[in-house]
């Protein structure tokens, strides 16, 4: 019988607690180690686990098969760079790194280490997009909607660097965009961004964003928001022929945040899949770099110099977020 993985979690702060249940509901892996600058939050994890302030020592004697990143993002580059170098495979959380330059020496370095290194980008693992996904495979594609939309400080976790350009890497499209653009990106393919309109706060955080994509033939936009009076996470297809197909990401989850339990339990089942070899393993799996080259070029887009914002999406930003849709794709 193959032995379980040994686990370590480098960042115990608002996005841990479920890495560390799917850790310990799975047989595939065994938690073994934790990490963290802060007493107080190593303080707090149950069990027989390893406990280190620094990282690097925690991969000398730890020596884990697998290591999950959860971090703030201005810090993932230095951690999962020197886990690559020590052989250990990686599963970053989103985004893979703070720009696009920074990425590309994290698969770089995976590449030639022959290391497996994925971001986790977990509403692609949600139960309704999935079905959603299966449902659209083969058809033709007309357009893709998301909707990203949260009270940011209700999610926070006492983690205030989110609102902290320099270490969250803008705001909503740096950090949320990721997950929405990887959602495009799992139904159509490779995106171009095609137009993009940000408001920011006065200090300078996005709020708000609509994003404009084409993938092939089709037509895309991706809606966030950090001021939103609630939660609104959802996906709406449009194919040939008109049909639309929708997936409510929270729909059948009571409680806030719910919804990650099961998504973060399928992310450490495709992990272990990967450190295993039992499916591929290229560097940047799932896209990792491919977001962060699409939020950059989103930004790119929303400062045009002639200070203008083309007028679709200026006139999407401008409406009210529309309320949640009760609608779901069909189990």
């Amino acid at each position: 019988m193959t032995r379980p993985l040994r686990l370590a979690v480098v960042g115990l702060g608002a996005i841990s607690p479920y890495y560390l249940a799917a850790a310990r509901r799975l047989p595939g892996w065994e938690l073994t180690a934790v990490c963290d600058a802060r007493a107080e939050a190593l303080e707090r994890v149950p069990g027989p686990v390893a406990r280190f302030r620094d990282h690097r020592a925690l991969l000398y004697r730890a020596r884990p098969d697998a290591l999950v990143v959860s971090v703030p993002n201005d810090v993932h580059l230095p951690l999962c760079r020197d886990a690559l170098a020590a052989g250990v495979p990686v599963c970053v959380e989103k985004p893979l790194a703070l720009t696009a330059a920074e990425g590309r020496v994290l698969v770089d370095l995976a590449r030639r280490a022959d290391v497996p290194l994925m971001t986790a980008f977990h509403r692609r693992y949600n139960a309704a997009v999935r079905t959603l996904a299966r449902r659209t495979a083969g058809r033709e594609i007309v357009s893709v909607r998301v909707r990203y939309l949260e009270r940011i400080e209700e999610h926070l976790g006492g983690e205030d660097w989110y609102l902290d350009p320099a270490r969250c890497g803008g705001g909503c499209v740096a950090d949320n965009g990721p997950n929405a653009l990887d959602l495009v990106r799992l139904l159509l393919g490779d995106l171009t961004v095609t137009g993009c309109a940000i408001r920011r706060d006065g200090h300078g955080v996005d709020r708000q964003a609509v994003i404009g994509l084409r993938g092939g033939a089709a037509t895309a936009s991706v809606e966030l928001d950090w001021s939103y009076p609630g939660e609104c996470k959802d996906l709406e297809v449009e194919l040939a022929g008109g049909e639309v197909l929708r997936a409510d990401m929270l729909d059948g989850h009571s409680g806030f945040k719910a919804s990650l339990w099961h998504e973060y339990e399928a992310v450490l089942t495709e992990f272990a899949a990967l450190v295993r070899g039992r499916v591929p393993a290229g560097p940047g799996a799932h896209g990792g770099l491919a977001a962060l080259e699409l939020v950059e070029a989103a930004y790119r887009c929303a400062r045009p110099a002639s200070g203008t914002i083309a007028r679709p999406a200026a006139e999407a930003i401008a409406r009210p977020a529309a309320q949640p849709s009760a609608a779901e794709v069909d189990r």
